[in-house]
């Protein structure tokens, strides 16, 4: 059975920090990229990062560049989302997302609500 579970989620300060964590498990992640989706209240889902399987590539939404990363430990089977200097248009929930194009298999996970108000 494939889960992924994020975790970190919560309310923060304008200007702080959180990490997401997302545990998976049911498949073989580091065959799998990984991802980090956000949705605001009343917009559609945005890719935020990703990450290839084994970590050598990595890519950002140009909203969250400098600000945001993200990392994967293979030998935990998670992957991270660092977020430093955030702001109140970082508010949404992040969902983690596994996917592998060449056989067209994609997870997601349940989301973690990040709020970001003084």
């Amino acid at each position: 059975q494939v889960q992924l579970v994020e975790s970190g989620g919560g309310l923060v300060q304008p200007g702080g920090s959180l990490r997401l964590s997302c545990a998976a498990s049911g498949f073989i992640f580091s065959s799998f990229a990984m991802y980090w989706y956000r949705q605001a209240p009343g917009k559609e889902r945005e890719l935020v990062a990703g990450i290839s399987g084994v970590g050598g590539s990595t890519n950002y939404a140009e909203s969250v560049k400098g600000r945001f990363t993200i990392s994967r430990d293979n030998s935990k089977n998670t992957v991270y989302l660092q977020m430093n200097s955030l702001k109140s248009e970082d508010t949404a929930v992040y969902y983690c997302n596994a996917a592998r194009i060449s056989i067209q298999r994609e997870y997601w996970g349940q989301g973690t609500q990040v709020t970001v108000s003084s």
